[in-house]
């Protein structure tokens, strides 16, 4: 796997600190940066680095963005970066988004995003602006509960990929693992949401019929499941951090092929189609056993997102996630997110 370079930086203080110097920089598994944090991320991109905790044993490090050559962005409202996309194209950076599109307005469990008629605007309107596969769209995660059937989420996802074909090339989607995740398991217990966890037939049931409808709406999704070991027909396993994306989107950049271990052999007259040959896999060892994310860096925060959904695996409270949130819009462009 490539490891990231050590550099230094100068911090706010005027301090001198070593920095990791990531290439691939992911935008954030932990909370909605997008959403809720791009000036201060952009503001930081400007600066050179950010500030970042490890949730395992809190020690503070510093993240440079000297050697960035490409990030993935994670949102369920990406809105606030449609105003920032030029300046990725003025650095070079590419990009593309990991867009969650979910429906459960219905019931509730989703309080703090924009109406879901604004957020389907806005996915075509970075599709317009960054281009035919640069925005994934995401139902993740499926929740089951007494108020949510499977035939239930097969009408929601309906109802969304009716509206977003021809503006997306693929769906992610994961079955909620309740059980496996204390975190969420306490957040609906908290708020009286009477779930049901996905049996091997369901996934298998809902799968089929998903592939089925790809197929009867003629959307042509590539379906794809997130960090899933069912091996499920029809369905692929995901790599939501995707080398094969960096390749198609950004395969002029020498710096991130290289450090990919990508060579490109353009083509010619004869065989005008570029030969690319992957020398090493990329894939991400420390992520989850079933996650085919190739290895980034995140600079997100856990407890910081007040989009306070209520199966939350990355806030431990919400009163806690308010409480960061608040303490950041007091210091809106200090090294952390969480402005200290």
């Amino acid at each position: 796997m490539a490891q990231w370079q050590k550099i230094q930086i100068h911090r706010d203080n005027g301090e001198m600190a070593d920095a990791q110097a990531p290439v691939i920089i992911s935008a954030s598994r932990s909370t909605d940066i997008p959403a809720f944090y791009a000036d201060w991320f952009f503001h930081r991109l400007k600066v050179g680095y950010s500030a970042w905790t490890n949730p395992f044993n809190g020690v503070k490090s510093f993240v440079s963005y000297e050697k960035c050559r490409f990030i993935v962005f994670w949102s369920k409202n990406p809105e606030p970066l449609l105003e920032h996309l030029d300046e990725l194209k003025e650095r070079n950076i590419g990009c593309y988004i990991q867009y969650t599109l979910n429906d459960y307005e219905k019931e509730g469990l989703e309080k703090g995003v924009p109406p879901l008629e604004h957020r389907i605007d806005t996915f075509k309107r970075l599709v317009v602006q960054l281009g035919e596969g640069r925005v994934i769209w995401r139902f993740d995660p499926l929740l089951l509960t007494d108020q949510i059937s499977m035939d239930d989420l097969l009408r929601k996802v309906e109802n969304i990929g009716d509206q977003l074909n021809g503006y997306t090339e693929k769906l992610v989607f994961s079955f909620a693992d309740i059980a496996s995740y204390k975190k969420v398991k306490a957040n609906l217990e908290k708020s009286k949401i009477n779930y049901m966890e996905w049996s091997p037939e369901q996934m298998v049931e809902f799968a089929k019929r998903l592939v089925e409808l790809n197929k009867e709406k003629g959307w042509n999704y590539a379906l794809a499941t997130c960090g899933e070991a069912a091996h499920l027909d029809g369905v692929e396993h995901n790599r939501c951090v995707d080398d094969d994306l960096m390749i198609r989107f950004a395969h002029h950049d020498k710096a991130l092929m290289d450090f990919l271990g990508v060579e490109i052999n353009e083509g010619d007259l004869f065989n005008p189609k570029p030969a690319i040959i992957k020398h090493r896999d990329n894939r991400d060892k420390g992520q989850r056993q079933f996650c085919g994310c190739m290895v980034s860096k995140d600079i997100g925060e856990y407890n910081t997102c007040p989009h306070l959904c209520e199966y939350c695996y990355a806030n431990a409270s919400k009163e806690v996630a308010v409480r960061n949130w608040k303490q950041h819009e007091n210091n809106r462009f200090g090294e952390m997110i969480t402005g200290n």
